[in-house]
């Protein structure tokens, strides 16, 4: 029997690597491999020898035989993809792997400093660990390493953390130190950084959100996506308070699967959510609040919806939660003529209902979905918190749909593909004038991600990246190259793409270091290894290393285990500090 790869992919392509007949695709080298929602496996061309499951680092390889429930759409969705995609299998060209074996041009080996601990930064590690003698520097503003892995995956969806297995080996190697609760400029420079090692590689993340920028967007109960993530995931800047879970209506605005998270966590039964890693102050807020009921904002069509399919499918399978879309014409004309397969024809079949103003939430749990809806306006009640949220409808400025996907760009925060670009033409939407108000005690915006300038770096305002060619960094006035200067991740490509997505782009930043390095165009550093690691003990007395790292990681370990859960997170730095402390 074949076997389908499910909802949990992470794109990473290690199953690629290992399938003895290339029955896996898009693989890397091909154009579709940059967008697609996951990977494939042809029922066809398999020969189920298994070493696809095997190598899987997230759980998500089956057979087709053994999926039950929800799963079993996956056997016809990886089937259908080569309906649309037809290959051949045929091997390409063959790849081998970088190398430099020796050091950088002085007597010493290359040696590396890597700014924060998230997948980019674990694949830039894990490329240089296996291609190079290099040694390592890892740095991390957190007492914790993991970043999306950590703070951005859902709790429940355990699986997909698994990848942080792989990245705990490069982390353990003895070549590689490790400097956690230490910030990049302010604790340390770029300068300090780049004179006591050959190259420096900044893996930041996008660390901000975009903005609607309309009026009342920053009242008290209007909050941008990241921050309810992090409070759910126990990331120790955002407080346990952040959240207030006390009304029964909250808007969400964006349809990508970040906003499809959020819902699917507000309203998932708490006691499901109990056998998690979820944060403790969450899942209390969540037993005590009162949310019955999720709107889900989009400003375009369903055709243009950002959530990827197998997340949807899983919305769609949420115990004891409706999920109904909101009705208007030409939503329903769109999804009642969609092609198989597209993003619109994933609501077949669900109800519709008239939904206004004067909507009351439902008795039970419920998911809705209002299409071409622009919020306009957050308006504050009489305790000047959020009280509502001003939509105007919208149609399509030209005829078509805009394309772009609602929330397309704000990634998944999950590691399971990009937001998606939607199925329909490219165009405006334009407001109708036709406005009204829904109640709504809590607005969560999730449109997007954006990057932050990094201390000391050029930064494309444009793009919201730091600027670079092909993982370079580069002066934009001139498009020279700073010396020994590098971008990995959403910092370099914009927030599109899931955790395994990174690997790709580690590989392209790698080999431009090696590159450059084989040319002898990285600059001798000034410092010892031992000199930075004095540097960071005198700026930062409390910073954390791997031995630290390990006892906080055997104390939430330890805690899980006495409730039945894989960990229980320490949720502030103290705690996390005082855990290191305990080793």
């Amino acid at each position: 029997m074949a076997y389908a790869i499910t909802r949990n992919c992470c794109n990473d392509a290690s199953c690629v690597s290992v399938c003895p007949v290339n029955c896996i695709h898009p693989t890397p080298d091909e154009p579709e491999f940059g967008t697609t929602d996951m990977l494939y496996i042809d029922p066809v061309a398999c020969i189920d020898c298994g070493a696809c499951a095997d190598a899987c680092p997230v759980d998500a390889i089956f057979p087709v035989d053994r999926l039950r429930g929800p799963d079993t759409a996956f056997g016809p969705i990886n089937r259908d993809w080569f309906r649309d995609h037809p290959s051949d299998h045929a091997w390409g060209a063959p790849s081998f792997p970088r190398s430099l074996p020796g050091g950088a041009g002085d007597a010493g080996p290359l040696r590396v400093a890597i700014v924060g601990t998230g997948p980019s930064a674990g694949y830039t590690a894990q490329e240089l660990l296996r291609s190079t003698g290099a040694e390592i520097t890892m740095i991390d503003r957190l007492p914790v390493t993991g970043g999306l892995l950590r703070h951005g995956v859902a709790p429940d969806h355990q699986s997909t953390k698994r990848i942080a297995e792989s990245f705990a080996n490069v982390f353990h190697d003895p070549r590689l130190r490790m400097h956690l609760n230490v910030e990049v400029g302010t604790d340390v420079t770029h300068e300090e950084l780049a004179a006591h090692h050959h190259a420096v590689v900044y893996a930041v993340g996008a660390a901000a959100d975009r903005r609607l920028d309309i009026p009342g967007e920053d009242l008290p109960g209007s909050l941008p996506a990241t921050t309810f993530v992090r409070w759910y995931n126990a990331e120790p800047t955002v407080p346990a308070g952040a959240v207030r879970l006390d009304a029964e209506r909250v808007a969400v605005i964006g349809t990508g699967n970040v906003a499809v998270d959020i819902a699917r966590i507000l309203l998932t039964d708490p006691d499901r959510l109990a056998g998690t890693d979820i944060a403790d102050h969450a899942l209390a807020a969540l037993r005590g609040g009162r949310v019955r009921e999720v709107v889900l904002l989009a400003r375009r069509g369903p055709e243009q919806a950002a959530w990827t399919r197998a997340e949807f499918l899983a919305l769609r399978e949420l115990p004891g939660v409706e999920l109904v879309v909101e009705d208007h014409p030409r939503v329903r004309a769109v999804i009642e003529s969609a092609a198989p397969g597209s993003r619109a024809a994933l609501l077949a079949g669900l109800p519709f209902v008239p939904y206004g103003a004067d909507a009351e939430p439902a008795a039970g749990r419920r998911i809705v979905l209002r299409f071409l809806s622009a919020p306009v306006e957050l308006v504050a009640g009489a305790d000047g918190r959020v009280a509502g949220v001003t939509v105007e409808r919208t149609a399509p400025a030209d005829g078509v749909g805009d394309g772009r996907g609602e929330g397309a760009g704000e990634g998944t925060g999950d590691g399971r593909g990009e937001a998606a670009p939607g199925d329909g033409p490219v165009g405006p939407v334009a407001g109708t004038g036709e406005r009204e108000t829904l109640a709504a005690g809590l607005v969560v915006r999730s449109i997007g991600h954006r990057g932050v300038p990094v201390p000391g770096l050029p930064f494309d305002e444009a793009a919201a990246t730091v600027a670079h060619e092909g993982g370079r960094v580069v002066d934009p006035a001139t498009g020279r190259p700073l010396p020994g200067a590098y971008v990995v991740g959403w910092a370099k490509r914009g927030p599109s793409g899931g955790i395994g997505a990174n690997r790709a782009c580690a590989r392209e930043t790698v080999d431009a270091l090696l590159d450059d390095a084989g040319a002898r165009a990285l600059s001798t550093p000034a410092g010892s290894r031992r000199d930075f690691e004095k540097l960071v003990r005198t700026r930062r007395p409390d910073a954390v290393g791997l031995r630290e790292l390990r006892a906080v990681e055997r104390a939430e370990r330890a805690r899980g285990e006495a409730e039945g859960r894989p960990r229980v997170k320490l949720a502030t730095v103290p705690e996390l500090l005082a855990a290191g402390r305990r080793r």
